[in-house]
């Protein structure tokens, strides 16, 4: 796991280094830096595979030089196909197998990565460079662009000069989502490379052209019995493991008291050959703590567990380290005991498996239940719906009553998919005008199943721009490597083609994992209610948050927030307080927006 950095404007060795500086803890082994002609290139380099030196970024190869961020985890498999061509390598890294790959196979080295990864490659010869960053965008790559002049990068805060101007639009987004979608940035002329594309700048032509090399697409179902689907899952999530767990570093796992964790856990166990170490973190409020169910996972695999509880004033001393390092205002609060997770990790392993992923391909979400009862509703006729959308609805659907409105306003399945990733928690004063989601809208063809689009979307959206952000800048944060065999992209195609009900059937949402994992551990140890990675943001607003709040969400600040609705902001805020409706999500997403804005005008007159 890395930092890379690249450029053809005019920056030295001096410019570049303080650039990286700023992230450092991306890659605190090792900072390397290489010029050739008007092209100057930066790594941070985490060493995870092959320690010594040799393996150092950035690294050249004949008329190449690359700078990555990642982990190819079949590299093994294209250096042994690579040797079959006449290829020798002086390391054993997957770095330059990389390399060499580009160089016998040009852009098409991409449909042979397994991995995560985010990379630049100077080719010298064709005055070209080129990039790309992995299937579903588990690692970030950032790159400014205007008048023939480019700069990529990891993270966005190396990108910041005494120009850069917010993006308006990219705030709105964030205002629907709580986060800034790709290939926004919250940055003018700076975009984030969606996953699963190459992005190739002509050098003499000052042109840059995006191809896509892989997507989800239509699918159908197959005909494949439900046990030979659940040996074939089994045997993709062994391997996928596997070769997850390929390190010159100590590595271990997380669990919680999650069916995805404990399953990636479960089989990292048997495949490792020594006592595997599983982290899990515990809170005081029971109401968010499933340690014990975590310790009672540890005991039936068999893994040296070690659990830490954490206090509220711990949580919330990683607030400072979540602005930091967060790139762009980002309010999904798992983000701190993420953090705080990841510190304790950190004294004992570089690296760790995570149960990421597995919600989405396998429909583990509560949403998933709401879209099923939404089918109910959408078969009353559409005028009927929204007469009665003012009804006491609220013990059908379980949600508030402004949600039900939004939920009976939905014409059909996929406008009411569209409403629960961003309609609940609207903020603007003019959503229409932004058609950001046009990016996302091949969702709606690739399945005739509504659950499924539902998944695709989550994948698309949500996994990328909120779950794959939240684990990459909390475990580089404190330098550790976080690999998800859930997101082998295997996976994902295999669980797309499965039948619903393989995975959602009769409200037992996950049902395949579920019964993979009972070959590990009895169904009854893990048949509870998952409470999720949660802290009780909504009581700290009210409570050891307030002074804090009512510092930050001052009215200056709120009129400074373009197409903001900010009378019923204040209303729903005087609501929380009040403990009539729990609205902390948009508490919280404001008061982050606030504190990034205030570190980037900051930063901004440091450079000054």
């Amino acid at each position: 796991m890395c930092g890379i950095y690249i450029t053809n404007k005019l920056v030295d060795k001096q410019g570049v280094e303080s650039k990286l500086r700023q992230i450092e803890y991306r890659g605190p082994d090792n900072m390397g830096y290489h010029k050739k002609g008007d092209i100057s290139i930066g790594h941070l380099r985490l060493s995870i595979l092959d320690l010594d030196v040799r393996s150092n970024q950035p690294y050249v190869y004949e008329d190449y030089i690359m700078t990555y961020n990642g982990e190819i985890y079949n590299f093994k498999e294209i250096r042994a196909e690579l040797e079959t061509f006449g290829y020798s390598f002086e390391t054993s890294s997957d770095t330059e197998v990389l390399i060499k790959g580009y160089a016998k196979w040009g852009k098409d080295i991409l449909q042979k990565l397994n991995g995560m990864f985010a990379f630049a490659i100077y080719d010298v010869l064709k005055e070209e460079v080129f990039c790309a960053r992995d299937r579903v965008g588990v690692k970030p790559f950032y790159y400014y662009l205007k008048d023939g002049c480019f700069e990529i990068c990891s993270q966005l805060g190396p990108l910041i000069n005494r120009e850069s101007e917010l993006n308006e639009e990219a705030i709105s987004i964030y205002l629907d989502c709580g986060y800034v979608p790709s290939p926004f940035s919250i940055l003018k002329n700076v975009y984030k490379l969606s996953p699963g594309k190459s992005l190739t700048f002509n050098l003499k032509r000052k042109t840059h052209k995006i191809e896509t090399y892989w997507d989800l697409k239509d699918v159908k179902e197959t005909k494949i019995t439900y046990n030979d689907a659940k040996k074939e899952l089994h045997d993709l999530l062994k391997d996928a493991v596997k070769i997850r767990m390929e390190s010159d570093v100590p590595l271990g796992s997380f669990l919680s008291g999650g069916i995805d964790s404990a399953l990636v856990s479960a089989i990292a166990s048997k495949v490792s050959k020594t006592k595997l170490n599983t982290y899990t973190i515990g809170f005081e409020d029971k109401k968010f703590d499933e340690s014990n169910l975590a310790r009672r996972f540890s005991d039936v695999i068999g893994s040296n567990h070690i659990e830490t509880t954490c206090k509220v004033d711990e949580v919330l001393e990683m607030l400072p380290k979540l602005i930091d390092v967060y790139d762009e205002p980002f309010a999904d609060s798992s983000a701190l005991p993420s953090l705080l997770l990841n510190s304790v990790t950190k004294q004992n392993v570089s690296v760790a498996l995570s149960g990421d992923g597995g919600d989405e391909s396998f429909i583990g979400y509560h949403h998933f239940d709401m879209l099923k009862r939404f089918q109910k509703i959408e078969k009353i006729p559409f005028f009927i719906r929204k007469m009665t959308s003012k009804l006491n609805l609220k013990n059908f659907l379980n949600l508030r009553s402004e949600s039900i409105s939004v939920i009976l306003n939905a014409k059909q399945s996929d406008d009411f998919i569209w409403e629960v990733f961003t309609g609940f928690n609207r903020l603007q004063l003019h959503s229409d005008l932004y058609k950001w989601q046009d990016n996302y809208e091949d969702y709606r063809g690739w399945s005739k199943d509504a659950i499924q689009r539902m998944a695709d979307l989550n994948i698309k959206l949500w996994l990328e721009n909120d779950s794959n952000v939240k684990v990459d800048r909390a475990s580089m944060a404190f330098s550790m490597e976080i690999r998800s065999p859930f997101l082998d992209y295997r996976i994902i195609e295999f669980a797309r083609t499965l039948p619903i009900n393989y995975r959602f059937n009769d409200g037992v949402k996950k049902r395949i994992l579920k019964d993979i994992l009972a070959e590990y551990i009895s169904p009854k140890d893990f048949n509870v209610p998952k409470k999720g990675f949660s802290i009780p943001i909504g009581n700290w607003i009210k409570g050891e948050l307030k002074t804090e709040m009512d510092a930050t969400l001052t009215d200056e600040f709120l009129n400074s927030v373009p197409n903001l609705d900010i009378n019923k902001f204040k209303s729903q805020m005087k609501m929380h307080m009040e403990n009539k409706f729990d609205y902390s999500f948009n508490i919280w997403k404001l008061y982050l927006l606030a504190k990034w804005v205030i570190r980037f005008e900051y930063k901004q007159k440091e450079l000054v």
